[in-house]
């Protein structure tokens, strides 16, 4: 499947979100009845697209395989991931659902590569039987790998998932390469990377090494030495099999998100370039590569769009109340240092909103006081049937719902631009509606209990 080209970059980015707000609020996709509601950029995530692909041509060897494999925890909607295929891109799976969608999106097995630190033999052998390629998060998993390929031979590329042990970032949760994360093979651990050595010069089909060191909050420079000590190790291997055994290095992703400002910083070429500049036998062609990229491609352009539905004062501090809470902000709401999300003030005809600012908090809709997506934040004051938007929402937002008080999923759209200055929709996944909220919690078994 060859990558659409890109088209040319709006010539505001902040124009056309605004553009879009006003057009989401004329049309409906956000009022009483569905009070909020995730916009997504087109253009742009088609932009991001085509800058990873690019960062990444400019430094390696021309004919290297290259696979992007997105992310697809990071949207798990089925229209993302056939967009961002028809851009050339993969996915990672991490569960049976994610290879589902991936499939339904077609993407190919030959772009799709399965990892999870906890594969059942049901999720293995349908990879195998796919020809997915598959990175074995443990010597567990090796062990199940030896059975089920000794039964069935399989087309699958099959990798070891490593662990650098290098250290995290600022994030904790994020931090995947610390000395006790629960992913890969700890390689300094004692005896760890002897093993991990012999492991592939007893398996002749292990020809593939992954790491992925961490995600928001980790410094690049750290990333880049995630990826030496993987290249390191995959040298090591061939020496001592006296062959090119290990033929793809899978560098994971991870690119932290600016979520500051609308800049896009780090950019793709400055991490494409960080490795450059640390791994230099990399992008050689020696070795194919797999990148897994998430977060980076979408969070800018996503936004959050809900109604103002109440304001009032409590202790001095004006706050309003509206449909965009944990259910769908959940780490923002319960780790704000961490995950803190800029909110854009909009009117109630989705306008943006002028006057002084004044400092507000922007709560949600759940049963619990911590529900705040922004505390003591600036901004013209909101009334009853204005509008906030989060900003940088594109990835986990949308498709990581927090069922919290049983409030149904957001609709999700995506817009590009129209002629004469609107803005063309489409959309990505309805809203929830009571009735599928009620069938999901078990409305057809309503007396099963009762009977017992």
């Amino acid at each position: 499947m060859s990558p659409a080209t890109p088209p040319p970059p709006p010539s505001s980015d902040a124009a056309l979100r605004d553009r879009a707000v006003a057009a989401a609020v004329a049309q409906g996709l956000v009022s009483a009845s569905d009070p909020v509601a995730g916009l997504l950029d087109v253009a742009g995530v088609r932009r991001s697209a085509a800058e990873l692909r690019a960062a990444f041509e400019e430094f390696t060897a021309p004919g290297t395989p290259v696979l992007h494999a997105f992310a697809v925890k990071a949207a798990s909607l089925v229209p993302v991931l056939r967009l961002l295929a028809r851009e050339g891109l993969g996915c990672e799976v991490a569960s049976p659902g994610e290879l589902a969608l991936a499939r339904a999106a077609g993407v190919p097995p030959s772009r799709t590569v399965l990892d999870s630190p906890a594969k059942t033999p049901a999720e293995l052998r349908e990879a195998l039987a796919l020809g997915i390629a598959v990175n074995a998060d443990s010597f567990g998993e090796l062990d199940r790998l030896d059975a089920l390929t000794a039964s069935a031979p399989t087309a699958s590329p099959l990798g070891v998932r490593v662990n650098p042990q290098l250290g995290g970032g600022s994030i904790d949760a994020m931090s995947t390469a610390t000395d006790t994360s629960k992913f890969g093979v700890a390689l300094r651990d004692a005896d760890a990377r002897e093993r991990v050595v012999r492991a592939f010069l007893d398996r002749p089909w292990l020809t593939r090494l992954h790491a992925h060191v961490g995600s928001q909050g980790m410094p690049l420079e750290l990333m880049a030495d995630g990826v030496r000590v993987l290249y390191e190790l995959a040298e090591e291997i061939n020496a001592k099999a006296a062959r090119a055994q290990v033929g793809t290095l899978d560098i994971g992703g991870g690119l932290p998100v600016n979520f500051a400002s609308d800049a896009v910083s780090p950019a793709y070429r400055d991490y494409a370039r960080l490795l450059h500049r640390t791994v230099p036998g990399l992008f050689g062609g020696r070795y194919g590569l797999v990148t897994e990229f998430g977060r980076s491609l979408l969070a800018k352009h996503g936004l959050v769009l809900a109604r103002v539905e109440y304001t009032k004062s409590a202790g001095g501090r004006r706050i309003a109340v509206t449909h965009a809470g944990a259910q769908i902000a959940t780490r923002t709401v319960f780790a704000p240092d961490a995950w803190p999300v800029r909110v854009a003030a909009y009117d109630a005809q989705g306008r943006p909103k002028t006057g002084d600012a004044v400092a507000q908090d922007v709560a949600g809709p759940c049963c619990f006081a911590g529900d705040l997506v922004a505390r003591d934040r600036p901004l013209p004051p909101l009334e009853p049937g204005d509008h906030v938007a989060l900003l940088d929402t594109g990835a986990y937002y949308f498709s990581t719902h927090f069922a919290y008080n049983s409030l149904p999923r957001p609709g999700v759209h995506g817009y590009a631009p129209g002629p004469d200055g609107g803005v063309r929709w489409a959309t990505v996944r309805a809203a929830q509606r009571v009735a599928e909220l009620v069938a999901e919690s078990g409305g057809a078994y309503g007396d099963a209990l009762t009977q017992l």
